[in-house]
């Protein structure tokens, strides 16, 4: 069963938050966003999932020493979304249920903190994960958190890739396009030359699915 499988892309999330603050805390956070990266993007497929739960129990752990602040949440609800995506099924479900959790947390306490890469995170989700009576997934709810996630990063790798792939699936090729060319023209992120240098080849390759259903 394979109703998550797209799920993996959230890592918005996202991947995408790159924060340049001096703060024990986000040096912790960047660690597990490095980690992140090296699994999604340099492991072996056959070696993600188990390299993934071991990161999520650092993410864990992070958001156990840190509750009441929002990057850990984050990027636990990233690395908790990339996981439900790896096992799919019923399982991948309840995991993506709990990244939700984890990223509505990190929203109450700090919607703009990475960022807005909860908001990204939470809008991949709900347009991948399958609608009721299966899961909890919304296109209504998706638009409205990926365009904030575009408010707090309007040239943003993240923000841009996942907006322009909710376009893409909503039928709307030509600000998809537009879309996309905004992603492939984002900053470089200081630290996250593995997750943007994966990224820039997903929002590539889906620039050319997107060019395909435009002719061009």
């Amino acid at each position: 069963m394979k109703l998550l499988k797209r799920v993996a892309f959230v890592a918005l999330l996202l991947a995408g938050a790159g924060a340049a603050l001096a703060d024990p805390v986000v040096d912790r956070v960047m660690g597990i966003a490095g980690g992140w990266a090296q699994i999604k993007y340099r492991t072996a497929e056959a070696d993600q999932l188990a390299a993934m739960m071991r990161l999520k129990a650092q993410a864990d752990a992070a958001v156990s020493a840190m509750p009441n602040r929002a990057e850990p949440l984050i990027w636990d609800g990233i690395v908790t979304s990339t996981l439900a995506g790896l096992k799919g099924g019923m399982g991948g479900l309840s995991l993506a249920k709990e990244a939700r959790g984890l990223l509505e947390k990190a929203e109450k306490i700090d919607g703009n903190a990475l960022d807005g890469s909860a908001h990204t995170s939470l809008g991949a989700l709900y347009y991948q994960v399958p609608g009721w009576p299966i899961g909890f997934g919304s296109k209504d709810k998706a638009r409205e958190e990926l365009t904030a996630g575009l408010r707090a990063n309007p040239r943003g790798i993240d923000s841009n890739y996942f907006w322009g792939d909710f376009l893409y699936n909503q039928g709307q090729y030509a600000e998809a396009a537009k879309t996309l060319r905004t992603a492939l023209a984002a900053p470089p992120r200081p630290g996250r030359e593995v997750a943007d240098a994966g990224r820039r080849g997903e929002v590539q390759k889906l620039l050319a699915a997107v060019n395909g259903k435009l002719g061009g």
